[in-house]
């Protein structure tokens, strides 16, 4: 009896051993190590999920903030092929406020995308990890899944402090994923990203600057359809309402004459008329997507034949209700957890952007609030600093000699194409390769134009979000552009290797 006791004794005695060998102390907290935690997030299966992978995918809590408590969720999908030898995609959503793993991976990029009866999943063709890793944020804190213990920071999020905190994510999760330091790095992001990306793009800059650290192994960066400056938006978005016949003559003649200067932080009332007036002649459409039909709460299956024919043949079906299905899907818990959220991020229900974070870039605002609270005017009591333009970081960056791509879908009407090519026309810099037109599959895709530093590439009947209304011309332009040429003037150049 004796000897059992001693045997069970040391059992024990060696599990505790190696207990603590999993275990690091941080400001006095003890936590798993970071790659005994890489082996915790991985997500073995998701509901609704009845086909099977060759990648493997991980998802959990990067603390950015100790003392706060505050916690980003991630989403982490290794490249179908070799990831060890791929790059490394940094996907980033805008808003402020919507969700990377609710859009990014859901509803564009990802491999994982939720069919209409909100609960069961389906392949992705055009899904980006056939040629990367692809890494999804939900950031500022409070976004998606993402939380903090104190109730009163999510209140106080800005874009310093979201730049900071990413910085601070990308070098925590490299310490659990040790595997992809040092991996060619770029960020990508779309809408208010064009705030975060080149900050952050900055924030890692300064980092190697003052550390001489190079585990993130920074490349490039791209945005699509992204504030830049909140001038070229506000002027390149009622142009582009006016030219494509959206709104009146007059109207259009007010908006120049009274409003086009007007701080976005202190709106007049009379602006607010036009702006209003402008809602009122654009009648019920998408915004963010002038040509498809929008969501009306019934079935999407009418929508979606509607839009093919908006389209002609060259067009691929989009689902206007996309994200009312996914809102439904990061809902359930069997969901959350299979991605292990955590639960005292769930105080109140998933949403693809949360309102109480900003006025977020969301499908269901009108387009008065969007030209004078969006498009920059969210800066209110819930964000606390958003500078009037980003283009003096372009030229700090446009000097690193980082790949530098700004993409554009081009029947978006709120940071529309012609606003982005303001923007670049700021930036004056030479051209390289002039202005003509890309090809897939013997149709034009789009167009675009090649500067010193800077890749402009339009996207042929996009919308806001382009790898969600056209994923396969999407799929192209990230090929192109990780693969460091110029994109095709014959659909032949980019065929798959």
């Amino acid at each position: 009896m004796e000897k059992q006791r001693w045997v069970l004794f040391l059992h024990l005695l060696f599990l505790i051993v190696n207990l603590e060998s999993c275990f690091s102390t941080t400001n006095g907290s003890s936590r798993l190590n970071p790659i005994d935690q890489q082996e915790l997030d991985r997500v073995n299966h998701l509901p609704g999920q009845d086909f099977n992978v060759d990648f493997q995918h991980y998802s959990g809590y990067v603390t950015v903030n100790e003392d706060a408590g505050r916690n980003l969720f991630y989403w982490f999908i290794e490249a179908t092929k070799d990831p060890s030898s791929k790059p490394l995609i940094l996907w980033i959503n805008g808003g402020p406020g919507c969700s990377s793993i609710g859009y990014g991976e859901a509803m564009e990029i990802g491999p994982f995308h939720v069919e209409e009866d909100a609960k069961t999943l389906y392949l992705n063709p055009h899904s980006w990890n056939q040629m990367a890793n692809l890494l999804f944020i939900d950031t500022p804190v409070g976004t998606g899944y993402s939380y903090s213990k104190d109730s009163e920071d999510v209140i106080n999020n800005g874009d310093a402090r979201t730049a900071n905190d990413n910085l601070v994510f990308l070098q925590k999760w490299l310490e659990r994923f040790p595997q992809f330091k040092g991996s060619d790095f770029y960020i990508i992001g779309e809408s208010y990203a064009g705030h975060y990306v080149p900050q952050l793009a900055k924030a890692i800059a300064k980092f190697h600057k003052s550390t001489g650290e190079r585990s993130i192994n920074l490349k490039g960066i791209m945005v699509g359809n992204g504030l830049t400056d909140d001038h070229d938006n506000r002027l390149g978005s009622f142009q582009f309402l006016w030219t494509n016949g959206l709104i009146s003559d007059e109207t259009y003649n007010l908006v120049n004459n009274f409003c086009l200067f007007e701080s976005y932080q202190n709106i007049s009332s009379h602006c607010r008329f036009i702006f209003d007036l402008v809602s009122k002649e654009l009648g019920d459409i998408d915004p963010y997507s002038i040509f498809t039909s929008s969501c009306t709460g019934t079935t999407s299956q009418s929508s979606k034949l509607l839009n093919r024919l908006i389209y002609g043949g060259i067009c691929e079906e989009f689902d206007p209700c996309i994200e009312d299905h996914t809102s439904v899907y990061f809902n359930l818990p069997e969901v959350r957890r299979a991605l292990h959220a955590d639960p005292v991020a769930m105080t109140s229900p998933w949403e693809a952007c949360k309102y109480d974070l900003s006025l977020s870039l969301s499908l269901s605002l009108s387009l008065s609030q969007l030209m004078f609270t969006l498009c920059r005017g969210f800066v209110d009591q819930h964000w606390k600093d958003s500078p009037a333009s980003v283009l003096d970081i372009y030229h700090e960056l446009i000097h690193l000699g980082l790949r530098i791509w700004m993409i554009s879908g081009d029947t978006d009407s709120v940071t529309p194409v012609t606003s982005t090519r303001y923007s670049i026309n700021s930036l004056k810099l030479p051209t390289v390769t002039p202005f003509h037109a890309w090809y897939d599959n013997g149709q034009v895709g789009g167009w675009t134009q090649e500067y010193k530093g800077l890749t402009f590439v339009s996207v042929r009947g996009a919308g806001h979000d382009i790898p969600m209304y056209k994923p396969s011309l999407a799929y192209p332009v990230i090929k192109a552009y990780l693969s460091g040429i110029s994109m095709p003037t014959q659909s032949s150049q980019l065929a798959d290797s």
